[in-house]
């Protein structure tokens, strides 16, 4: 009987979770109870469904337990011996309903999905190239550089159909066909892997998880441009990710995979990591390569492309993550088998981070043209404490925010456009009917705002301006031309801008005027925030009838607000009142007797 292999995720977000505890808990319990000899233990990278971390998957039939602790090792352990059951109190149990499913495969999370660029993160182990190379890792290298020329590899991806998945969508065939074309002494090949949105982590687990996947696509796409020095931009923040791209490159070396004659061939190509010390302008590729060439991360106009004249003046491809580590696909299974997956015009799989209030959190892939309601409740499991959808926002803090009656819509590059959204580098946050949009457009700005490098006179003054103005709505102190204002600060911002994220800042401002119009009015004009968001726009009162004079509230206020004797309700001092929401929490699954109006 072959040995059954025990999987624990050991990705950043399932080291946070205790997963690191509950691997050597399960070690020492396969020792005491006589098993070391019939498991394997692994630590893959993160397996993606971060909500249930950490979490324990035995192959090969892809039993799950999720939420395991160290306490639940034994009991875990002690279900392998003959005779003995899972401990089912374990399995994962479906959002909104308490039927457990036993198995990885039938759990809708994982069944629903349709992972390749995902296909090895949580399966195999990342600091193991021998692991990689058991499940077809390098073959398509090999394919590449003995059985095609160059022009033969950057057909074939022009064929796909691929898209940069980094943001901006480019076709990357003819990407790299321009940059084969341009005449340089030297050639160089970039990894972007400068992840920096809020509530976006799939870069940084791909690298995490499957770090051979992005080399040996670098490798093929400096094959198929003539480079021969290539980066991986890593922002330092990354430490894990950094780690285990430093074990994935040095075991390439020994493999003679990276450096001089790779494979015994003609093909020579060197591999360097750098850190980015996380300015989140350096993600656009312009600032990338002046941070890359030693100075400070600043976008500069184009053309020339990089492709033209990038690194040092020479010819220089720039790729993110994902977009490299679909290559090795394309490469070992033709054109035509990615070309079958996606819309017209978006041609294979997209991987987001789905977060925010949304029950299953983590990393997700599907085809391009799936829409965000398969996405939100299909995969994600709907909104968590029977709360209503009202929107999400895609590409990040620049994407646009899209309310519930547009959850059918397709996501791919061009129809997120239209709807005012952007696909961006693939943050999808999630809002409940408690969020306030217009706070929400305000956060997003206010992020944006300290992250732009301040060269374009548009954007530093409009972006800051724009700030200003919904400061004062969410005050309270709005003026009805506010919005109109905000309209045509944002349009100009959007014209006026050197880079793609100067371009994009407006969205969530111009999106969440274009749907949730209403929220803004309610701001100005009735000085009441809809969602109960905004503390300038509620107040928190004591129902008389409700109220049990308990004192709970009243020793809890940090500022002395609520005031009152023993047997008469208690009342709040508005002038003291810091609306901190302390006494209607404390009070909410007692009485109710605070309310927030």
């Amino acid at each position: 009987m072959a040995k059954r292999t025990i999987l624990v995720s050991q990705g950043t977000c399932c080291k946070s979770a205790g997963a690191e505890q509950v691997y050597t808990a399960l070690k020492k319990e396969a020792v005491k109870w006589g098993l070391e000899d019939e498991v394997e233990f692994k630590q893959p990278g993160c397996h993606g469904f971060s909500q249930i971390d950490p979490a324990v998957i035995i192959e090969p039939d892809g039993l799950l337990f999720a939420g395991v602790k160290e306490e639940n090792a034994s009991e875990i352990m002690q279900s392998l011996l003959p005779g003995r059951r899972p401990p089912e109190h374990l399995f994962y149990t479906e959002p909104h309903s308490s039927n457990t499913i036993p198995y990885k495969q039938k759990i809708p999370f994982f069944s629903r999905q349709q992972r390749f660029i995902l296909h090895n993160c949580g399966t195999i182990d990342p600091g193991s190239i021998e692991d990689y190379v058991k499940g077809g890792g390098y073959e398509a290298l090999h394919k590449a550089v003995y059985e095609m020329t160059p022009l033969q590899v950057i057909a074939e991806i022009e064929d796909s159909g691929l898209r940069g998945l980094g943001g901006g969508g480019f076709l990357a065939g003819n990407k790299w066909r321009l940059c084969y074309q341009s005449p340089g002494d030297q050639k160089y090949l970039i990894c972007n892997a400068d992840e920096g949105d809020p509530g976006s982590f799939q870069d940084r687990s791909l690298l995490e998880g499957d770090p051979h996947a992005v080399l040996e696509g670098m490798l093929i796409a400096g094959y198929a441009v003539g480079a021969t020095k290539g980066y991986i931009y890593v922002r330092a923040e990354y430490p894990l990710a950094i780690k285990r791209l430093q074990i994935a490159l040095q075991q390439a070396r020994e493999q003679e995979l990276v450096g001089k004659n790779i494979l015994g061939s003609d093909f020579s190509f060197e591999m360097e990591i750098f850190q980015g010390a996380g300015a989140f302008v350096c993600g656009e590729e312009t600032a990338l390569l002046q941070s890359l060439g030693g100075k400070r991360g600043m976008p500069y106009p184009r053309p020339p492309y990089p492709v033209v004249s990038g690194l040092h003046g020479q010819p220089t491809l720039i790729n993110n993550v994902k977009t490299l580590a679909s290559i090795r696909w394309i490469i070992n299974n033709g054109a035509g088998w990615f070309r079958a997956k996606g819309t017209e015009k978006s041609k294979g799989t997209v991987v987001f981070s789905l977060s925010g209030k949304v029950v299953n959190c983590g990393l997700v892939e599907v085809p391009m043209g799936i829409s965000l309601r398969e996405i939100i409740f299909g995969i994600g499991g709907g909104i968590p404490g029977e709360k209503a959808f009202k929107a999400v926002q895609t590409g990040g803090p620049s994407g646009g925010c899209l309310p519930a009656d547009l959850l059918d819509t397709a996501v791919d590059f061009d129809t997120l456009r239209d709807a005012g959204s952007i696909m961006g580098s693939g943050g999808m946050v999630v809002m409940d009917e408690d969020t306030c949009m217009v706070d929400t457009a305000r956060f997003f700005l206010a992020f944006s705002l300290k992250e732009l490098c301040g060269q374009c006179t548009t954007c530093r003054l409009g972006t800051r301006q724009m700030l200003e103005i919904l400061n004062r709505i969410t005050r309270g102190e709005g003026r009805p031309s506010d919005l109109d204002l905000l309209i045509q600060l944002g349009e100009v911002v959007a014209q006026g801008s050197l880079c793609g994220l100067g371009r994009t800042v407006p969205n969530p401002v111009l999106t969440t005027l274009r749907y949730f119009r209403d929220e803004y009015e309610a701001h100005i004009n009735e000085k009441r925030c809809p969602a109960r968001v905004c503390k300038d726009l509620i107040t928190y009162r004591i129902d008389h009838e409700k109220c049990k004079a308990c004192s709970l509230c009243l020793k809890a206020c940090p500022t002395a607000a609520i005031k009152g004797n023993k047997k008469q309700a208690y009342l709040i001092e508005q002038d003291r009142c810091v609306r901190c929401g302390t006494c209607l929490d404390l009070c909410a699954d007692r009485f109710g007797a605070i309310e927030c109006i």
